[in-house]
């Protein structure tokens, strides 16, 4: 047990979010006090953990927690190497600052204490990601890190705000969606989500992928795939152009949240590739794409940053900007760069955005703050200066080079890691020096000493400090050198890149110059109108705004159309049969009773097109009609066809696989353009039991995982009748159409409504712990349907079916919860005994995600309902 003490670093956070989710009235001072000494405490055993790992010769900590659902795949345990190590310590270290500062400047705002809570609950899920054992386990905290991100920014009821956080959820959501299919990629083509297996098995038997079929020749390696997919869950994590939009939307939040996000989750992209690196290394095309996001995000986020004149976005870009280098540094190879990267800018973007908060309330406290100020006549140029920081810019780093070649005979192209890091020396002396030299006051022999003292310490600074993080990083010879060998530029490319940053360089001497002196460069009237337009483009952050208003009303207009179009149904249900009409006549075969049973099920568990059934019954029946429909029919569909699946041709349910990737699309698509939360939950029913018949019929048989699947479905579907029906038994119809859906506001009236919606939701949208994500994961990550890569649009399907089910009922929760408040209504909120029957769904829900359905065998199922068929047969 003494070798366990690492875990007492994730426990510390967790119960320091305990004390604080009590009502305020239950708690006192003390409960913020035990936070910081929790907080404080993890820090302490982390740096104790880190002098462990760091000794030569001790292996990582290897810590065993529990069974998860998917036990046969992989187990929650803990792996604590280096890298973790060091993340764990900045993590710790951060929160604990956060954490305090936060006690006493969320003094005065309402949700203190939920705040205290998720911000603790954050710096736990962190620790959990960061220290994960496989693929799968980080990919959980990963998912429960959007959602906390998300739901910190509702601690202001501000519109700005919800619409910040709903774009960051839908953002994340995107790039997990990715994240999830290299996942299950990778266990198709590996078999294992292990780390170290994984890496060993991708670099031993790449395996190859065809991207259009297998007669279109076009083949990519596996890993080249696997890579890329889990790199747009990286892009989207830490802000990368164009999955960078959210960061600027989440601005409104209170000024801890932000420095928590910019200095620990925002990294998680970095601590992602670190963590593949033996993955990404065996991929020069995908680092290649790397490099280029990361240089572009780079440029776009200073730039943007720049044209600023607001003290949050202008942190908000500067981290965009920053966060584009540390990707860049992964394309490059330079693994270790980005993580002292990441580390340095941690610790400054958490410190300034604190100061932040003094700023901003003593600005809101004295109109008079900041002073205003005065200008003055600029000093006389300095030669001295002006060529000090020419010399220290340009014309010494490139001696250093030089010397460095001839002394030890070092070719740039076969070395491109040294002139990495003296590259990003470099530029980081450049723009500390190009700062300075703006204080003229100062005499100019002191401002002079200070540029040579600054390029010796970032040249130092980087050579050292980045090295030792290299060889303490990746200890393993030549492991280094491969990364880079990998990631290698073309040569021309390599050197347009110097070139390109040193004339941008003297440009802007150049330019300062000219203009201490008086003078003017003329440049053609072209250059300046270009100018302009770039200024005008980066202030309105790329016009990427109006570009998504303006596709979205499109969007909605073209959407409308099959919404109120009769024959649009009618038309893509003939099309479905048409499709399957050639194994009806297999079907014919079979007996009327297996016939009369697969149809049954086809209109209790809603398959397209005979999903009518289902629709109608959940969105007409009255009163708690539509809660026992939601139960009953899908679980009687789903006995019937269990038993039915065994005896099924595999014709038939190739046929009953494609009506139900179409099922999927359509019910997402008409989910999309309702408004009424009946009607939209009904069509996400449609979305949930249509993936459940593609698992089947690609799995062939009954699985647990599809059992789990099933009843979180139907106990998530009747939980949100059952809520729309307590609202519907308040309110009534609330009038004109749509009705409730036009409601909201409940967030504050109704407190017990909003908790208990908000886990529903967060149920509904397949988050851990609760069954609907356990289950389908499971589906998955089963050997039969993993088989099924060869088909990737299938799998494309299902995971836009996904994200859609994620993105409208987080909407649906958005506006019950955050829209207008209607101060003609007299709220009333859950009594206790309806808040015990959604405790006892969200109950069963999280019993079905922890269940370890992983380790039954796939056929327990099927045969525990022959057995009773026959039973029952013998014994009516």
């Amino acid at each position: 047990m003494l070798h366990d003490y690492p875990l007492l670093i994730l426990l510390a956070p967790l119960a320091a979010a305990l004390p604080t989710a009590f009502p305020s009235a239950w708690i006192g001072r003390r409960a913020y006090g035990i936070g910081v000494l929790a907080h404080v405490l993890a820090f302490g055993l982390a740096v104790w953990v880190l002098r462990e790992v760091g000794t030569p010769g001790h292996d990582p900590f290897r810590i065993f927690l529990f069974p998860s659902p998917w036990s046969r795949l992989v187990n929650f345990e803990l792996s604590i190497d280096r890298l973790a190590a060091v993340m764990m310590v900045l993590i710790t270290g951060i929160g604990a600052l956060i954490y305090l500062y936060s006690v006493r400047y969320m003094q005065s705002e309402r949700g203190r204490g939920w705040f205290h809570t998720l911000l603790a609950l954050a710096v736990f899920v962190l620790l959990c990601m960061v220290s994960s054992a496989n693929l799968l386990m980080l990919f959980v905290f990963w998912q429960l890190l959007s959602w906390i991100l998300s739901l910190l920014a509702y601690n202001y009821s501000h519109t700005p705000t919800a619409q910040g956080a709903f774009r960051t959820f839908t953002m994340l959501r995107l790039g997990d969606v990715a994240f999830l299919a290299g996942i299950v990629l990778a266990y198709g083509l590996y078999g294992t989500l292990d780390f170290d297996p994984l890496f060993s098995r991708a670099a031993g038997d790449p395996m190859l992928l065809s991207l259009f079929g297998p007669e279109s020749g076009i083949e990519v390696g596996g890993p080249t795939v696997v890579a890329l997919l889990i790199f747009v869950g990286a892009m989207s994590k830490s802000a990368q152009f164009p999955l960078h939009m959210w960061l600027p939307d989440s601005l409104y939040a209170p000024t801890p949240v932000h420095a928590l996000l910019h200095a620990g989750i925002i990294n998680a992209g970095g601590f992602l590739l670190n963590r593949l690196a033996p993955l990404y290394g065996l991929s020069p095309a995908v680092l290649h794409a790397v490099f280029v996001v990361g240089l572009l995000t780079a440029l776009l986020g200073a730039s943007m940053m720049l044209t600023q004149n607001d003290i949050k976005k202008t942190l908000g870009y500067s981290t965009i900007g920053q966060m584009g280098y540390m990707i860049m540094e992964c394309g490059l190879g330079a693994f270790a760069l980005a993580v002292f990267h990441l580390i340095a800018h941690g610790l400054f973007k958490a410190t300034i955005f604190l100061h932040c908060g003094n700023v901003i309330h003593a600005a809101r406290l004295d109109p008079r703050f900041p002073p205003k100020i005065e200008t003055s006549e600029p000093p006389d140029f300095s030669l001295l200066t002006w060529l000090t920081g020419f010399t220290t810019t340009l014309i010494l780093p490139l001696i250093i080079l030089l010397a460095a070649h001839g002394v030890l005979n070092i070719t740039f192209r076969d070395s491109q890691g040294v002139v990495i890091f003296l590259f990003f020396s470099w530029v980081t002396s450049s723009q500390a020096i190009l700062t300075l030299y703006r204080f003229r006051a100062v005499a100019s022999r002191k401002v002079a000493a200070l540029m040579l003292l600054t390029l010796l310490l970032v040249v130092s600074t980087y050579l050292l400090a980045a090295e030792a993080f290299t060889y303490f990083l990746y200890p393993a010879p030549g492991r280094v050198s491969a990364y880079f060998q990998a990631a290698a530029l073309p040569g021309g490319l390599f050197d347009a890149v110097i070139l390109a940053t040193a004339l941008f360089v003297i440009l802007g001497w150049t330019l300062i110059y000219a203009r201490s002196h008086g003078r003017s460069i003329r440049l053609p009237e072209w250059v300046g109108e270009l100018h302009v337009r770039f200024y005008l483009f980066c202030m309105n952050r790329l016009y990427m705004d109006a570009l998504l208003l303006r596709l979205g009303r499109r969007f909605a207009r073209a959407a409308r159309w099959p919404e109120r179009s009769r024959l649009f149904a009618p038309v893509l249900s003939l099309i479905a049969l048409g499709l399957v009409w050639p194994a009806l006549g297999r079907a014919a075969d079979l007996p009327a009773p297996t016939l009369a049973i697969l149809a049954a099920s086809a209109l209790l568990l809603p398959l397209f097109p005979f999903h009518g059934v289902y629709v109608t019954a959940l969105t007409r029946l009255p009163g708690y009609g539509p809660v026992l429909v939601a139960l009953l029919l899908p679980a009687a569909g789903f006995y019937g066809l269990v038993h039915l699946l065994p005896d099924l041709p595999p014709e038939l349910l190739g046929n009953v696989s494609r009506l139900a990737l179409i099922g999927a699309l359509y019910g997402t698509f008409r989910a999309l353009m309702q408004d009424r939360p009946k009607r939209l939950t009904a069509y996400a029913g449609l979305v949930f039991y249509s993936v459940l018949w593609w698992h089947l019929a690609a799995a062939r048989s009954p699985t647990p995982q599809a059992g789990v699947y099933a009843g979180s479905a139907a106990l998530l579907t009747g939980g949100l009748f059952f809520a729309f029906n307590r609202l519907e038994a308040r309110y009534g119809d609330l009038g004109a159409d749509p009705g409730i859906g036009r409601m909201g506001g409940l967030a504050l009236p109704m407190p017990r409504f909003a908790t208990m919606l908000g886990f529903l939701v967060m149920a509904t949208v397949g988050l851990p712990p609760f069954g609907l994500f356990s289950g389908f994961i499971g589906m998955l990550l089963n050997p039969p349907v993993t088989r099924l890569i060869e088909t990737p649009g299938a799998l494309l399907v299902i995971l836009l079916a996904w994200f859609g089910a994620s993105w409208y009922l987080f909407r649906m929760m958005q506006r019950l919860l955050f829209g207008p408040h209607r101060p003609e209504i007299l709220y009333e909120d859950l009594r206790p005994t309806e808040v015990a029957s959604f405790m006892i769904v969200l109950a069963l829900l999280i019993g079905l995600g922890l269940a370890p359905h992983g380790s039954l065998d796939a056929s327990f199922l099927a045969d525990g309902y022959r057995t009773a068929m026959e039973w029952s047969r013998w014994n009516p």
